[in-house]
């Protein structure tokens, strides 16, 4: 399996001869080879050369930056390898047509709401004696679901997801119960605490790991359905990344407090007041997450085990099948 290669240091990244090398800011150097290279996320200054650049893009790699602060920035896509006018045809139909967009983002928000369920349901059995919070949520976010089909708006759904997942968010705190780690409400550029950095931090990598399966397929990934497109941005990646951050953010964020994986050492604070994960907060999030999409899961549709970066493509292969016509389109649900 390719890797994802991160660059959290300040240097040199170059081609040589037909390989990728590093060298940090004391000379030091390291080659990493092309072949095994899935996409590059760069944290630091780096002085890179169209040379590499033009490497990178007849190798289909995306290199994604993101500033200081852990602020994703932009992503050098290579030129599509894979495109086809007809697939964008049917994109741009499908986002052109207020039934048709409508239609397929209302299956991105029931994709996101049970997730957020399976999320909640697994604390909840693991929790038995204390689990009322869970379970009222959830039977809140059932009655939600139940409304979905009235809404005829994006404008409207997108306040609809918005009311989901601050019901879900309210048992962050029973979840995590510790004083360090309180959710407060949702605060993002900046996050005014700690949790608030880790959910913007692990969302920021969430929809940057699904632009790079993107390019994998025919898929535009400027045109999405939830997230309106506009001439700033990719939107595709932000619609289907609804999907995964319950089980591939959140989760993990979960864990590494829990376990006391990332404590407040692991954070600073900015100049305008926000919080931030330090160089070493991020580096362990960063480990723990390529550890976390290189687990396998049970496809039951597929009757065998793939890894969560495998559920994403095939996720977009639906989607795609969806847009030509071939299937509706079913969101993933995990089942623990």
């Amino acid at each position: 399996m390719k890797k994802t290669l991160y660059i959290l240091r300040s240097g040199k990244f170059r081609r040589k001869d037909n390989t990728l090398y590093f060298e940090d800011a004391e000379g030091n150097r390291k080659f990493i080879p092309i072949e095994d290279t899935n996409d590059i996320f760069i944290f630091s200054e780096v002085d890179l050369n169209t040379r590499l650049l033009d490497f990178l893009s007849q190798k289909g790699i995306c290199v994604h930056f993101f500033n200081y602060y852990g602020y994703y920035s932009g992503t050098f896509y290579p030129r599509e390898h894979l495109n086809s006018g007809h697939v964008i045809l049917k994109q741009s139909e499908h986002y052109l047509n207020e039934d048709l967009r409508i239609d397929l983002a209302r299956r991105f928000v029931k994709g996101s709401m049970n997730q957020m369920k399976q999320v909640l349901r697994y604390y909840a059995n693991r929790r038995k004696e204390s689990n009322q919070k869970f379970i009222e949520v959830i039977e809140k976010i059932n009655v939600l679901m139940e409304k979905i089909n009235e809404i005829e708006t994006i404008a409207e759904l997108m306040a609809f997801e918005g009311n989901t997942r601050e019901l879900y968010y309210s048992c962050f705190d029973e979840i995590i119960n510790n004083k360090d780690f309180v959710f407060e409400k949702r605060s993002k550029r900046p996050p005014l605490n700690p949790l608030n950095a880790l959910i913007s931090f692990g969302n920021s990598l969430c929809y940057t790991m699904v632009l790079s399966e993107i390019y994998k397929t025919y898929l535009d990934p400027r045109i999405g359905y939830l997230h309106s497109t506009n001439f700033r941005r990719f939107t595709l990646n932000l619609d289907v990344a609804e999907i995964f951050k319950p089980i591939m953010v959140d989760r993990l964020i979960f864990q590494l407090i829990n376990k006391k994986m990332i404590t407040q050492k692991d954070f600073e604070k900015e100049h305008t007041g926000g919080i931030l994960l330090n160089e070493k907060g991020r580096r362990t999030f960063i480990e723990q997450l390529e550890t976390r999409m290189r687990t396998t899961v049970n496809h039951r549709h597929l009757g065998r085990n793939v890894s969560y970066r495998r559920l994403i493509r095939l996720e977009l292969y639906k989607i795609q099948k969806h847009i030509l016509g071939e299937k509706p389109y079913e969101p993933y649900t995990s089942l623990w």
